[in-house]
């Protein structure tokens, strides 16, 4: 039963999912055109779930995202929405005078109504809490997530940045479907950590922000054996490096989900080859002893 559920969730997003961070103020501000563009080439290529927090964009960018959407071809029953809250951040769209976590009932709620608001829709398909406080009281986020849920303003609940330890607190209280975390080829320690051995053995898919680490920094910044390594792979399986970068996280068991922050077009549609790659073990080895320069045994 386990198993069935865990597969449930993982199937429930796309494998690859669009990020927003950086479709707004905080990054390109691209045009309500750019925005439709985007979120319909997404979708094209098999992302149908996109990725956002109350915060991006001093508060603005799902309301940019919520405007876009509701201008293109797509149907809300054919994507997933996911949102985090929890940060109160300083800016000119908020009273707030020092950076701070807030994860009360009345505020987690109140967030969740923005976000449904700006983006035009009635429900979330996941919720995150952002990133762990140590104020947070499970108690008083189980209050909140289990009125949305029973509401049916969000379909699933997960948290963003939480160690093993804090998802067991908040755990007792109510059930964790997701973890989004730093992973990529060049930010590999949690596959030594335990982080994803928690995930696996408590059926939480984990979802990689950042999947490309430092490979997207320009070339002569990459470490030279890893630049060798993946352009090897590359000529291999015909395909650009950052196709390589995300099948190498898609091949762990622990069914990884990168969120690409992306705001080209051509790049979604270059990542979504790294679905048809099927790295052998010994090039996924390749990889990791080129990144950490020494042999893995």
């Amino acid at each position: 039963m386990k198993n069935q559920k865990h597969k449930s969730i993982e199937l429930s997003y796309s494998k690859l999912i669009a990020g927003t961070m950086l479709w707004g103020s905080w990054g390109k501000e691209m045009t309500k055109a750019k925005r439709i563009e985007l979120i319909e080439t997404a979708y094209d290529v098999g992302i149908s779930s996109y990725d956002h927090a109350d915060i991006y964009g001093n508060y603005t960018t799902e309301n940019d995202f919520g405007n876009a959407f509701s201008e293109s071809g797509l149907s809300r029953d054919n994507v997933q929405f996911i949102s985090k809250c929890g940060i109160a951040m300083v800016c000119e769209n908020k009273p707030y005078k020092t950076k701070h976590y807030n994860y009360s009932s009345n505020y987690i709620i109140d967030s969740v109504h923005n976000s449904l608001r700006n983006l035009k829709t009635e429900y979330l398909d996941l919720l995150l809490l952002h990133r762990p406080s140590p104020l947070l009281n499970p108690e008083e986020v189980a209050k909140a997530i289990n009125f949305l849920l029973d509401s049916g303003k969000i379909l699933s609940f997960g948290v963003s940045n939480f160690t093993s330890t804090q998802i067991d607190l908040l755990a007792n209280y109510i059930p964790i479907h997701v973890n989004q975390i730093e992973i990529s080829l060049t930010h590999n320690e949690t596959m030594f950590d335990g982080q994803l051995d928690y995930c696996q053995r408590k059926h939480i898919l984990p979802m990689s922000w950042s999947p490309l680490g430092i490979l997207k920094k320009p070339q002569s910044q990459w470490p030279s054996k890893l630049q060798h390594a993946i352009f090897k792979l590359t000529k291999k399986y015909d395909c650009g490096f950052a196709s390589i970068a995300l099948a190498w996280l898609l091949k762990h068991p622990a069914k990884i989900h990168p969120i690409l922050g992306t705001t080209n077009p051509n790049r979604l549609i270059e990542a979504q080859q790294a679905l048809q790659i099927q790295l052998n073990e010994e090039d996924w080895f390749f990889l990791l002893e080129a990144v950490r320069e020494r042999p893995c045994l």
